[in-house]
């Protein structure tokens, strides 16, 4: 397809997908599922970035949700600041968590990483809900509404904050598509699948990782900051186990390195949990499960069962469309 005709396509399925809540029923039930979808796919694409293109897995990531939610709730309600300031702070705190965080683990691999990301969520955790500063157990209340005076815009609910959500989510869909493009995007997929080679081409494993940690954590952090907004409070919940599973079975649910992926896991895992739900208790058990079963028995997700029925459907339509011997013949 010629590039203005598919770069129209894609323009014109973005703008009808803001209409999407609308057009699905425009009931605050609505509105708010396609919030949170939008909030928990950027989520999740921050998670991705890791997972499937450096080839880690960090259960460290809800600790950057949490930075991007809290720190909207410190610059907001004592210090007055509006979402631009607030977004600021929050790309600027990730920015030195995963700095830090970064060069902790610079040189550990697989378990070990894993293992020390995910002490790092137990201590986040537990300071979250004991230091008095940022609220302790009650959390931070009274997060005003999404506002930008300059061009007079309110959310004042769902509906209104879903163009902010959706916006978000479009410039982090760009974001990950260009970062796959990009020189940064090759050499992380040459640090995970060949440390050795990459080392060989010229590139410095070690701070390639520190790089993908550096792109990774704003990204979920955004997440937050729209969270804490959407919530108008904050408390160490933003730190629970319930978004590491969210965000990993967001990822790898329909499969790895592909753009699409992680927004229709939420999909299904959104539509899920607020349209058939089974009970808090219930819906987490099933989404713990779907993991497992994911990674036990589909590692390329979804996408491996549908690919074979796929290729099978091409090769039925090349022998149709294949000449036959007497036809040849003749």
């Amino acid at each position: 397809m010629p590039t203005p005709l598919r770069l129209l396509l894609i323009a014109g399925v973005a703008v009808a997908g803001l209409f999407l809540p609308a057009l699905a029923g425009g009931s605050p039930a609505i509105y708010s599922a396609a919030v949170l979808i939008a909030i928990f796919a950027v989520m999740s694409y921050g998670l991705d970035t890791i997972v499937s293109d450096l080839g880690e897995v960090s259960l460290a990531h809800t600790v950057f949700f949490g930075i991007g939610a809290y720190v909207t709730a410190l610059l907001s309600v004592r210090l007055d600041l509006g979402p631009i300031a607030t977004l600021l702070g929050t790309i600027v705190a990730a920015l030195i968590a995963a700095g830090v965080l970064g060069l902790i683990t610079l040189r550990l691999r697989e378990f070990v990483f894993s293992l020390v990301t995910y002490a790092v969520a137990v201590v986040a955790i537990t300071v979250a809900s004991s230091w008095s500063f940022i609220g302790g157990s009650d959390g931070l209340r009274g997060i005003p509404p999404f506002e930008l005076p300059l061009i007079g815009f309110t959310a004042k609910d769902d509906a209104a904050l879903w163009p902010v959500a959706y916006v978000l989510l479009l410039a982090t869909l760009y974001l990950m598509h260009a970062f796959r493009r990009s020189r940064l995007g090759h050499a992380a997929i040459m640090v995970h699948l060949n440390p050795r080679l990459a080392t060989m081409s010229g590139i410095a494993p070690q701070r390639t990782r520190l790089q993908i940690f550096l792109l990774s954590a704003p990204i979920t952090a955004a997440a937050g900051w729209l969270y804490a907004y959407q919530r108008a409070f904050v408390s160490a919940d933003v730190l629970e186990t319930y978004f590491l599973i969210l965000m990993l079975t967001a990822v790898v649910l329909v499969g790895r390195r592909r753009l699409l992926a992680p927004l229709i896991g939420v999909i299904i895992i959104q539509v899920q949990e607020k349209f058939f739900p089974f009970g808090g208790y219930v819906d987490k058990i099933i989404l713990g499960s779907i993991l497992i079963l994911v990674l036990a028995y589909l590692p390329n997700g979804l996408a491996g069962l549908i690919a074979p029925l796929v290729a099978a459907g091409r090769r039925a339509v090349a022998r149709k469309a294949a000449p036959s011997p007497s036809n040849t013949e003749a």
